[in-house]
């Protein structure tokens, strides 16, 4: 499916047949400098590669999330390359996230060397300066609606975390210099010092 969207429309939003995981693992390899989700709906949103700046505040946040993992041994980490197929139907890629390995030992073996059909229990979505507030709120909102007991949405820009739990109102958590996971990640405290300023370790 070739196509040509300059970048200043990055975000954006195509509509096409529906496809399989297979289908759509080789339309993202067709298009290797553009990264895809799709929608319950099955829309294609496509976006631009990453910015330096927010890939090096995704490594950090990755990178503590992961540590935190490896002496935890419940769960294991996904970065942003890795995508999900929720229980509605969308592919998401968070930017991170914690899923139990009990939970991931209940796929089949199709799902499990592939995209895996599961909500992460824990997800991050790291907002940078292309994206759409509404839009990354929706999202977060999603991920709780199918499944996730714990969502963080970081906006270094004004340095504040939003806080997303089944069955309440979001909470704005704003100048901290971290915070505290909680459910699934109780016991993870994310160092936001060098997220909101990668230079200043």
């Amino acid at each position: 499916m070739p196509f040509t969207i300059d970048e200043a429309f990055l975000p954006a939003t195509l509509t096409a047949p529906p496809m399989t995981d297979q289908q759509f693992a080789e339309f993202c390899a067709e298009h290797p400098d553009l990264f895809f989700e799709t929608t319950a709906e099955g829309e294609i949103v496509v976006m631009p590669p990453t910015f330096s700046m927010t890939s090096a505040r995704n490594g950090e946040i990755g990178g503590q999330l992961k540590r935190w993992a490896a002496q935890d041994g419940r769960g294991i980490v996904c970065e942003s390359s890795g995508g999900f197929v929720l229980p509605n139907g969308a592919r998401r890629s968070p930017d991170a996230s914690w899923i139990a390995k009990d939970e991931i030992r209940k796929l089949d073996e199709e799902s499990l060397q592939g995209y895996w059909h599961l909500c992460p229990a824990f997800v991050i979505e790291l907002r940078s300066k292309s994206d759409r507030l509404p839009a990354v709120r929706a999202k977060m909102q999603e991920y709780i609606a199918n499944g996730a007991r714990l969502g963080w949405m970081i906006d270094p820009e004004i340095r504040t975390v939003e806080v997303y739990r089944p069955g309440r109102e979001p909470e704005l958590l704003a100048g901290g210099d971290s915070v505290a996971g909680e459910g699934p990640v109780e016991g993870f405290v994310l160092d936001l010092r060098n997220v909101w300023d990668p230079l200043a370790g």
